[in-house]
């Protein structure tokens, strides 16, 4: 089931999210439903706090290249294990921040481990844009948007843009 997207600027966005402490059947269908939702806005990573949920929970897949298989992933509980020293910049968006992109500095490569849908703990080393990715998405969990790491001009002009965007869409569905 596609499920809204709350668009920031929205508290739920700023929070950090708790460890969620067991699998259960309705955990793994969020997973599904978060996936159907990124698939379709379109996107390759979505959090559970960007559809209102609180829990440490993201899913992503980066497979970019034509008719490649997609590789979708679902994570619980992720956490950066180790990062790299190298640096790469890439031009970010966000699915709750629509059409706005900038310029990120993380590290290029992080070792990160989870829990999958089965409750195996997994662990795997990311490069290029799935790095990126999933450090946003975990930002995600910890209340960080990837303009909070531009400087404040920028991110105000950003933040009026999505209350005016807000205001818009509500009066349109009125």
């Amino acid at each position: 089931m596609k499920r809204p997207i709350l668009i920031h600027p929205d508290p739920r966005l700023k929070k950090v999210a708790p460890q969620i402490p067991d699998l259960s059947d309705d955990l793994r269908v969020l997973a599904d439903d978060m996936l159907e939702t990124m698939y379709a806005a379109p996107g390759i990573g979505l959090a559970a706090p960007q559809i209102g949920v609180d829990a440490r929970l993201i899913v992503l897949d980066c497979v970019k290249e034509e008719g490649a298989a997609p590789r979708p992933l679902a994570m619980f509980n992720p956490e950066i294990v180790a990062k790299s020293d190298e640096i790469s910049t890439y031009e970010e968006g966000c699915l709750s921040i629509p059409e706005i992109y900038a310029d990120v500095e993380r590290p290029a490569e992080v070792t990160v481990r989870w829990i999958d849908r089965n409750g195996a703990e997994k662990q795997e080393d990311f490069a290029g844009l799935w790095a990126t990715c999933v450090q946003h998405e975990i930002d995600h969990l910890n209340g960080v948007l990837f303009i909070d790491y531009l400087k404040p001009l920028r991110r105000q002009l950003i933040t009026r843009k999505m209350v005016k965007l807000k205001k818009d869409r509500a009066r349109e569905k009125a």
